[in-house]
């Protein structure tokens, strides 16, 4: 018989999620440096990309209604 859980209840979801962060973010960052990137650049990419999928959602940050708005004006 298996154990049914690695750790316990509680923290195998937990220590799932984290250990598939670190994967995510160790491919990305090794696929971006490949493209000759920073990882200055990395970031600033994620963050527009996190914002695009927030905006579509409809709940885009503060920053974006700002934009938005400041367009309207003209």
């Amino acid at each position: 018989m298996s154990a049914p859980y690695l750790i316990s209840k509680v923290i195998d979801p937990i220590f799932a999620t984290s250990i598939g962060v670190a994967a995510a973010y160790v491919r990305i960052n090794r696929e971006e440096k490949e493209k000759g990137r920073s990882t200055e650049q990395t970031i600033e990419s994620l963050k527009r990309r996190v914002n695009l999928v927030l905006e579509r959602r409809g709940t885009g940050t503060a920053g974006a209604g700002v934009e938005a708005g400041a367009g309207a004006g003209r």
